[in-house]
């Protein structure tokens, strides 16, 4: 890899997180009634995304679909088979309970988004059309989930009103 390269990846994971950084000063800007706070870090955070989509592109990390599902595949297994159980560990033996929750729901969403890619992937690769469905993504936990948000979410408890559609 070359240092253009390295330097490429850097900024593409300091844009994403400055995106998401972004979007959650906003949604608190919003909750104590400042619209155009919030207005401002959003725009920003679109800003952020335009930045690391481009980085990423120049980077040539943007293959075909059947090559991106097999890299997603690749780092949600990592994240929940080795990332996220060490962190788990990380934040049990501190007593840090909050943070071993955070782990732990996105621990089980990542197998989850694995399995749900690699759905996707074995229908591209047996030239199947993939079925037209929506998905449901909790708002607390970030469950993902196919057609119809449960009445439950089976990973936190939260109710169906917590499930964002994503079509």
């Amino acid at each position: 890899m070359t240092e253009t390269l390295d330097k490429l990846m850097e900024a593409f994971a300091g844009e994403s997180q400055a995106n998401r950084k972004y979007l959650a000063f906003a949604k608190k800007a919003e909750e104590e009634g400042l619209t155009q706070v919030a207005k401002l870090f959003r725009a920003a955070a679109e800003a952020e995304t335009v930045h690391a989509l481009n980085h990423l592109r120049i980077a040539g990390k943007i293959g075909m679909t059947a090559a991106n599902l097999e890299d997603a595949i690749s780092g949600e297994t990592h994240e929940f088979r080795q990332m996220y159980p060490e962190f788990i560990a990380i934040a049990q033996r501190e007593k840090n309970k909050q943070a071993e929750w955070s782990f732990n729901v996105a621990n089980q969403v990542e197998e989850i988004h694995a399995g749900l890619y690699k759905k996707a992937l074995d229908a591209l690769k047996a030239k199947k059309p993939t079925p037209g469905v929506d998905y449901y993504v909790c708002k607390v936990c970030g469950n993902t989930v196919e057609r119809q948000a449960p009445e439950k979410c089976p990973i936190c408890g939260a109710p169906t009103a917590q499930f964002l559609r994503v079509s």
